[in-house]
């Protein structure tokens, strides 16, 4: 960092009344600081002082422990005090404003971890790692951020970009002596190089397709008449009643939303209106938060009553659903048709759906065949120690730069500059992955994400 930052100070255990509660500063030269907040007492660094935290006036307010990180041995690299008293909110409150008092600023969401990065202590990958540790859903989700947090996933970049580095500088040195560039890239094998780069970032973007699985999960909506199932089905998957079932049509008047984990990835399910016109105003808001819903859907459940078959209200339902919604047709009521628990890939099928699944949601029969569909459905593989947690941006620059090698492996022997040109695009956008290159703005967005304090 270029610019001396000033000292910022937050509160770093969650809201509420705790055994313990954290305070954390960071800036520049915190020893007079931790002096006068301890009463002249000097802290040895990396070793926890009990001492009173004193106001202004001298009296205490709180006592604990005091622990100091000398900068660049510390969490942001810059000078850490944590102050580590005890946890209710009013006696957080006033060692804050101390140290509000004696020249710390309030920090921003996520601006512990942003100086972490912008000092060198983190790459981009590492510290947006630690957001999503914080907000972890499933066990598995925890173990994969905690890989990425140690440098997994940085670590397959920094190879990356190794290789292509290297690459480039054969591919440039050409540039120079365009007489031998063909003979030249022949013999340090340029091409043979270049397929080992294609071949090790396809293996590392197939392991970032799943940590993105692991750590956004996937959304689920049930769909289909009024009274086929869909809250009965969301009940079984969740264990529980969350959802009211009467034999009444337009019983569920809005969605309702509920989490499960299947195999450690998280699964949010929405039990949708029923999609019908309405002349009840209520009802009908519900139908339209039910459409947004389904647009916004990875997956739709859709829940037939195989009696009745496709009837007038279905029918809408299924030609309102985007045409690359992928699709799992869900029989239910076996335990009325007399049918047994099954799944086939789009055999039976009456709404175009690739799986069929024939259930009994008010029996629980079926079910762990439907969730094995689901994870079958949205590509999960199982858990590894392969794996490290992905985001979306991780996803679409290991998309960008494999375009750019696919388009750098098509050069001719006689396109050197637009070889070296695919492959510094490709240097580029692995290098936004760890934040070597990186936007001003994006870095605000990454970092406006976090909770204060961390």
């Amino acid at each position: 960092m270029s610019a001396v930052q000033p000292t910022i100070a937050a509160i770093a255990t969650a809201p509420g009344r705790g055994g313990v509660g954290v305070i954390r500063l960071s800036g520049k030269n915190l020893l007079p600081l931790a002096q006068t907040i301890s009463g002249g007492k000097t802290p040895k660094p990396r070793q926890a002082l009990y001492t009173d935290f004193l106001a202004a006036d001298g009296k205490p307010l709180d006592n604990g422990l005091l622990l100091y990180f000398t900068a660049p041995a510390s969490f942001t690299g810059e000078d850490v005090i944590e102050l580590q008293g005890h946890g209710g909110p009013v006696v957080m409150d006033m060692l804050l404003q101390r140290c509000l008092e004696l020249g710390a600023k309030m920090a921003e969401p996520g601006e512990f971890t942003k100086r972490a990065f912008l000092n060198g202590k983190l790459d981009l990958a590492q510290a947006e790692s630690v957001a999503d540790l914080i907000d972890a859903s499933s066990q598995s989700a925890a173990r994969m951020a905690l890989r990425s947090l140690k440098g997994a996933f940085s670590e397959h970049v920094h190879e990356l970009v190794d290789g292509l580095i290297t690459l480039r500088m054969l591919v440039e040195a050409t540039l120079d002596f365009p007489e031998e560039d063909i003979d030249f890239l022949e013999a340090a094998d340029a091409k043979g190089k270049l397929a080992g780069l294609q071949a090790q970032l396809q293996t590392v973007l197939a392991s970032a397709t799943q940590g993105a699985i692991l750590r956004e999960g996937m959304n689920v909506v049930l769909v289909g008449a009024p009274n086929v199932g869909k809250s009965s089905l969301l009940n079984a998957l969740a264990g529980d009643d969350v959802a009211i079932v009467t034999d009444i049509a337009g019983t569920t008047r809005d969605t309702v939303r509920e989490q499960i984990t299947l195999d450690g990835v998280p699964i949010h399910i929405i039990d949708t209106a029923g999609l019908r016109e309405t002349d009840d105003v209520v009802e009908r808001i519900g139908i339209e938060r039910s459409r947004k819903a389904v647009q916004e859907a990875d997956i739709a459940l859709i829940l037939l009553d195989p009696r009745e078959g496709i009837n007038a209200t279905t029918r809408a339902i299924l030609e309102s659903l985007p045409a690359s919604l992928k699709k799992i047709e869900i029989h239910n009521k076996i335990d009325l048709s007399g049918d047994s628990a099954s799944v086939s890939d789009g055999i039976d099928t009456l709404s175009g759906a690739d799986t069929v699944i024939k259930i009994s949601a008010k029996h629980k029969q079926g079910l762990d065949l439907l969730k094995q569909a689901l994870l079958k459905q949205v590509g999960w593989q199982g858990e590894s120690e392969s794996l490290f947690l992905a985001r979306s941006r991780h996803l679409n620059a290991l998309h960008t730069a494999a375009a750019e090698l696919e388009n750098a492996a098509l050069c001719g022997n006689h396109q050197i500059e637009l070889l070296a040109e695919h492959l510094r695009l490709a240097q580029v956008a692995c290098n936004e992955i760890t934040g070597e290159f990186t936007a001003d703005d994006l870095l605000g967005v990454i970092f406006s994400r976090f909770c204060i304090g961390k």
